[in-house]
């Protein structure tokens, strides 16, 4: 049995009405192109910061700019249910706690008669907290296209957040990105701009490493400060880049038999059978115990 998985490279902005208008054309690709997962990016509903660094969007400073605020139960996650339908599809916003305040960069899973799972990014880039504040897990959901775990940009830099979900029997991770060219000596073609190595990179390595089914979207285009780099794909769990869309915005499609790739992949060298969790207690110790080993060492 196979399973067509899709990842998007497009522009997302904070006109909901675009994404939504966006939304619908993706989808009507998707369906003629016989998609069952497809993967839309990160801040997919309202557009992802301006900017970062010390000068990025904040709550503190402005709410002109910030991406709007929605809640798992509000009219935009339904709107977005009704343009998808039966298609299973993941999608990143920007999510109201109950609270009423707190935001989170947020990504769900669903289609258009339920929310199978949803994720609030753990790990934070470039001031990124002056505007979300962090989750703090990981979770891999069952799912008409298999289990399937969420992760955000940023994330697929730290082998643990898909070893995690590897381990708890995912066989496919989406991960949702807004992620953008380097901020100085940017590269003249972004595809050859470090920033760009580093996504793509890090999105292979993730699939081998985990041996796992990767399903990497991305921003394209430009928005406020940041220029994207786009290279949606979907990689396979041994590391092959099976379909890209390089810096275009597009849709990376291909077509994957879940249990007989995993069959081969890991007849032979099964990296999760085969880890020595006795040996990686440091892993887990507290940040302070590593961090005399971190500094650089001072200049006479």
């Amino acid at each position: 049995m196979t399973t067509t998985l899709a990842a998007v490279s497009a522009n997302f902005t904070r006109d909901l009405e675009q994404n939504y208008t966006l939304i619908t054309t993706l989808t009507e690709r998707a369906r003629a192109a016989g998609v069952h997962f497809l993967v839309l990016p990160e801040a997919a509903i309202g557009g992802y910061l301006s900017s970062l660094g010390n000068h990025g969007d904040t709550v503190r400073t402005t709410k002109k700019s910030l991406p709007p605020a929605i809640r798992l139960d509000g009219p935009e996650i339904a709107r977005v249910q009704q343009i998808i339908g039966d298609l299973t599809v993941a999608i990143g916003f920007c999510e109201l706690a109950d609270d009423g305040e707190t935001r989170y960069n947020s990504a769900a899973i669903l289609d258009g008669t339920q929310v199978y799972g949803t994720y609030r990014k753990v790990h934070q880039p470039l001031g990124e907290s002056m505007s979300y504040s962090a989750g703090s897990r990981y979770g891999v959901f069952d799912t008409p296209v298999g289990r399937v775990g969420l992760q955000i940009c940023y994330d697929k830099a730290f082998p643990e957040a898909a070893r995690l979900m590897a381990l708890d029997g995912a066989q496919i991770i989406a991960s949702l990105s807004a992620w953008p060219a380097a901020r100085t000596a940017t590269a003249q073609n972004l595809q050859d701009d470090r920033w760009t190595y580093r996504f793509n990179l890090f999105d292979t390595a993730r699939a081998l490493d985990n041996q796992v089914f990767w399903v990497s979207s991305n921003q394209s285009g430009t928005f406020g400060s940041l220029r994207y780099v786009g290279n949606a794909k979907i990689v396979d769990p041994g590391g092959n880049i099976l379909a890209t869309t390089l810096l275009d915005s597009g849709m990376a499609v291909a077509e994957v038999d879940l249990d007989a790739t995993f069959r081969t992949t890991r007849a032979g060298m099964f990296h999760l059978r085969d880890r020595r969790p006795d040996v990686y207690g440091p892993l887990t110790a507290p940040t302070a115990f590593h961090e005399a080993g971190w500094k650089a060492p001072a200049h006479a």
